[in-house]
C-alpha cells in the first residue's frame, strides 16, 4: 500500500500553532476574517486588528465559541494610524503577552481602477499609506517583541501586480511593488535575529473584493489558467505554513497563490 500523501485530503495538525501569539490586520473580513479563525483553530492565540470593532466581535465570538484559545481585539484604523499609534500598540501587547510570534499583515487598499493620468492624488496617497506606510510603522514597532519569539514570522498580503504591474493597477501596484522590496529588505535584515518575513501573493479570492456579481466574478477567474477564483481558505492555509515553524528555513522570497495568474503576468 502506498504511503503517498494525498495533496486534496492533506490536513494541517491541529496544534501546528499552539502557545503561538499572531497578530492579524483586517481581521473582521474576507482572507483575514478566514486566516484568524484558522489559526486559532491550529492553537493561536489571535490578536484581531482592524477598524470596524463589530466585525472584530463577530471573529471574537466565532473562535471563542469554537472552543478555541481566547482571541484579543486591538481596535486600529491605519489610514489615520501615525508612529505613536504603533508604539503604543507595542507597548500595550507587551504587556499583555511579553512577545509575538507572527503576524498577518492583510488589511489593504484597493484605490481606483484607472489610468495613471487620471488617477486622483489623495487616493494614491491614501493606498500607499494602508499598503505600505501602516505595515512599516507597526512592523518596526512590534519587531521587539518579534524577536522574544523562538521563531517569529512576519506575512505580508503582496499582489502579482506588484511583480509586474498591469494597466489601471495603479497605486495599487506600486504600493505591493513596494512590500516585495519592504519584505526582502527586513529578511535580510532579521534573519539573524530569528525572525522570517514573507511575501505572500493571492490570485484572485472570493471576497468582497471581488464583488458579488457572478460576471464580473467570471472575469476575473478567466485571467488565471486555473480558471477559478481561490476560496479565501486556501489562501489561509498558505499562510498558516508560513507562520508555522515548518518554514522554519523559508524567508524573502514570494509565496504564490494565484492559481498561476504569475505565469500569464511574467
Amino acid at each position: 500500500m502506498s504511503n503517498a500523501i494525498d495533496p486534496n485530503q492533506y490536513q494541517a495538525p491541529a496544534d501546528l500553532l499552539e502557545d503561538k501569539i499572531i497578530a492579524v490586520t483586517g481581521a473582521g473580513d474576507g482572507i483575514g476574517k478566514t486566516a484568524a479563525k484558522t489559526f486559532a483553530a491550529h492553537g493561536a492565540t489571535v490578536i484581531l486588528l482592524g477598524r470596524t470593532i463589530a466585525k472584530l466581535e463577530m471573529v471574537y465570538d466565532e473562535i471563542e465559541a469554537a472552543g478555541h484559545p481566547q482571541p484579543a481585539i486591538y481596535p486600529i484604523n491605519f489610514e489615520g494610524a501615525v508612529e505613536k499609534d504603533y508604539d503604543d500598540m507595542c507597548n500595550r501587547l507587551n504587556d499583555e503577552f511579553g512577545r509575538l510570534d507572527g503576524i498577518l499583515h492583510n488589511a489593504s487598499e484597493l484605490g481606483q481602477r484607472t489610468p495613471i493620468a487620471t488617477y486622483a492624488v489623495d487616493v494614491w496617497q491614501k493606498v500607499m499609506h494602508v499598503n505600505v506606510n501602516a505595515p512599516f510603522m507597526m512592523t518596526r514597532a512590534l519587531l521587539p517583541l518579534l524577536e522574544r519569539s523562538e521563531n517569529g514570522s512576519i506575512v505580508f498580503t503582496g499582489s502579482g501586480v506588484g511583480l509586474k504591474g498591469r494597466a489601471y493597477w495603479g497605486a495599487y501596484a506600486a504600493s505591493k511593488a513596494g512590500i516585495n522590496g519592504l519584505v526582502q529588505s527586513l529578511a535580510a535584515d532579521h534573519a539573524a535575529q530569528g525572525v522570517r518575513v514573507h511575501s505572500l501573493m493571492p490570485g484572485g479570492t472570493l471576497t468582497a473584493l471581488a464583488g458579488d456579481d457572478p460576471a464580473v466574478q467570471a472575469s476575473i477567474a478567466a485571467l488565471h489558467p486555473m480558471k477559478r477564483l481561490a476560496q479565501p481558505e486556501e489562501i489561509a492555509q498558505a499562510a498558516l505554513f508560513l507562520l508555522s515553524d515548518r518554514a522554519g528555513f523559508m524567508t524573502g522570497s514570494p509565496v504564490l497563490v494565484d492559481g498561476g495568474m504569475s505565469v500569464r503576468l511574467l
